[in-house]
């Protein structure tokens, strides 16, 4: 990548030692009277974990849509000017991570197209798996005419959902929406809106979290419970799986476009999720905590200090250390500015690799039988890295304990892991992935005990990644992946006429051409 004269941090630092990556985070609010680009900015800094790529903002004051969205951390991407340019009373939000579609910035969201009655904006966290089913419908519908953000390059599953929902030119946006919903497949939580109504839809399981807040003057959607916080909303309750609502100066209604099947994704309480976040009732923090308590009784050791890689790890190092009668303690420190940069980083300084994150509080740890507390491993590298790193600071022994079973399945609902060759657990046993990270032993907690954490039926979780067994079926080998809709060559022809991209005629990028 080019450098810019932005300022935007472009270039990333670690790019061979990224965790488990979520899709993306969204936000919706319908509320006459507030200023609802900024409540969306706010919301959307809640959810800056959930993606970091890229974020962008629509509103409509009942007469036009306005979007602006760029590459960047929603802090970057939006200052005074931008959020004061886009008036309106509904607005959505998105802060991306790429599933489906490369990072890049014909694929930031919320998405355009142009419907009979004006236009539709949509935010979309997850991934669908019939991305190849609805390439051949959009060709069907439109022949050999690219629609909308098709025709400008956007590869995402999100864009063929935006020209489904703008193609029909004889219903309303809300009766297209209850005919498109049914026939998507995988994990979606969506926020779209027309410029008089806000709607929210989320898959009949319930991939992935979506929640309802309530406004003194009108009513928010998140996907996390901390981005109502963060905007003055109280809790409401659970987006239901299958579940469409539409939300405009008539209320809010609510209808059922497919049955309830829920398998919510266990990995949003494992490392997902803020820890502050509420999902079905339960704490993501208790739940933490309960791993680590669980970790401890499965698999115990003698050891002197228990220490977390921060941030993800520190609940489930908490229930460890409360478990085992071991004290706790902060033996790394966690630099939160890393992952971006504004300087094009050498090859010297990529192989600093964790060095550039955490570092080790050598009189802390010198000498010590340390349990290492982690979410997750990978592909390994990270690990295989800290513990070399704490050998040389002086600890004595490195036992490894991770609050999540092994990783030998690829995600196709919305979390970006490895491919499944390079997962270190899907060729190699407990024992030789403590050899192959230098570690003096390995735990991991059961998929029993990471359930019963959660406080969720079995029945109700997805654990695909741990156990393979997908509750949402995946089409032929061929028809599926991420870079799906990158190959497809759907007949290219003009964009059509008459769509809205109104854009603030000050500050920043502009809504469908390069900043």
């Amino acid at each position: 990548m080019a450098p810019r004269a932005d300022g935007r941090l472009n270039h990333d630092l670690l790019p061979g030692e990224k965790g488990p990556q979520d899709a993306c985070g969204v936000f919706g609010v319908w509320a006459p009277g507030e200023e609802v680009a900024k409540l969306t900015y706010f919301g959307l800094y809640a959810l800056q974990h959930r993606g970091q790529e890229s974020a962008g903002i629509a509103t409509s004051n009942g007469q036009q849509l306005l979007v602006y969205k760029d590459m960047g951390l929603v802090s970057q991407v939006f200052d005074e000017t931008a959020l004061n340019a886009l008036q309106g009373h509904i607005a959505i939000g998105h802060a991306r991570y790429s599933t489906t579609g490369g990072s890049t910035w014909e694929n930031a969201q919320p998405t355009l197209g142009a419907t009979a009655a004006g236009t539709v904006a949509l935010g979309h966290n997850g991934n669908l798996t019939n991305s190849a089913e609805l390439v051949d419908l959009v060709a069907e519908r439109y022949g050999n005419q690219r629609r909308g953000e098709l025709a400008r390059g956007n590869t995402t599953d999100t864009a063929l959902v935006t020209a489904l929902l703008a193609g029909d030119p004889d219903h309303t946006l809300e009766a297209t929406a209850l005919e498109v919903l049914p026939r998507l497949r995988g994990a979606f939580s969506l926020v779209f809106m027309d410029e008089h109504t806000l709607y929210a839809a989320r898959d009949p399981q319930g991939v992935r979290p979506l929640v309802l807040g309530r406004l003194e003057r009108g009513w928010v959607v998140a996907s996390e419970t901390p981005a109502l916080d963060i905007v003055g909303a109280s809790f409401v309750r659970e987006v239901e799986p299958g579940e469409f609502i539409a939300i405009d100066a008539d209320g809010l209604r609510s209808t059922r476009f497919a049955p309830v099947d829920r398998a919510g994704c266990v990995f949003e309480y494992v490392y997902l999720a803020r820890p502050d976040t509420t999902i079905a009732g339960r704490s993501v923090h208790a739940a933490r905590v309960a791993m680590g308590r669980r970790l401890a009784i499965e698999h115990p050791v003698e050891a002197d200090l228990v220490i977390p890689v921060p941030e993800s790890g520190t609940p489930a190092a908490v229930g460890f250390a409360t478990e085992s009668g071991i004290p706790f303690g902060q033996g790394l420190t966690k630099n939160a500015y890393v992952g971006r940069t504004f300087i094009q980083p050498s090859q010297t300084l990529r192989q600093l690799g964790i060095r550039l994150k955490l570092n080790p509080l050598r009189e802390v740890i010198r000498g010590k039988r340390l349990v290492v507390v982690d979410d997750s491993i990978v592909r390994g590298n990270t690990q295989r890295a800290l513990v070399r790193m704490l050998r040389e600071a002086g600890a004595a022994e490195v036992h490894i304990r991770i609050s999540s079973p092994p990783v030998k399945w690829p995600c196709f609902y919305g979390i970006d892991f490895a491919s499944r060759a390079e997962l270190i657990a899907n060729g190699l046993g407990v024992d030789a992935i403590a050899a192959s990270l230098g570690a003096d032993s390995l735990g991991y907690i059961s998929e029993e005990g990471m359930v019963e954490a959660t406080e969720q039926p079995r029945s109700q979780l997805c654990t695909a990644c741990f156990s393979g067994r997908y509750p949402i079926e995946l089409p032929p080998a061929d028809r599926l992946g991420k870079h799906l809709l990158e190959q497809n060559e759907l007949p290219l022809g003009a964009p059509e006429d008459g769509l809205l991209t109104i854009v603030p005629s000050t500050g920043g990028a502009t809504a469908l051409e390069h900043p």
